[in-house]
């Protein structure tokens, strides 16, 4: 698993990886809906926003202290 959190973490580490997870996060966790939202709409937004913090913890792994190289 140490390798696929090295690879997302050096994927989203340069400057295009990072714009495009800001946009992602723009676009999934930082959106809401109305109240007038169908629960379907809920439910797919939701899965947006579970597969960005999915992506933002294996970068997090990635960066761990255990993959730290000199």
């Amino acid at each position: 698993m140490k390798d696929i959190a090295l690879n997302y973490t050096r994927c989203f580490s340069t400057p295009s990886g990072s714009a495009v997870l800001s946009h992602l996060r723009q676009m999934t966790v930082e959106r809401t809906l109305g109240p007038n939202a169908s629960d379907n709409d809920l439910r797919w937004l939701e899965s947006q926003r579970s597969l960005v913090r999915h992506i933002e913890t294996m970068i997090t792994r990635g960066r761990g202290p255990d993959n730290v190289k000199p």
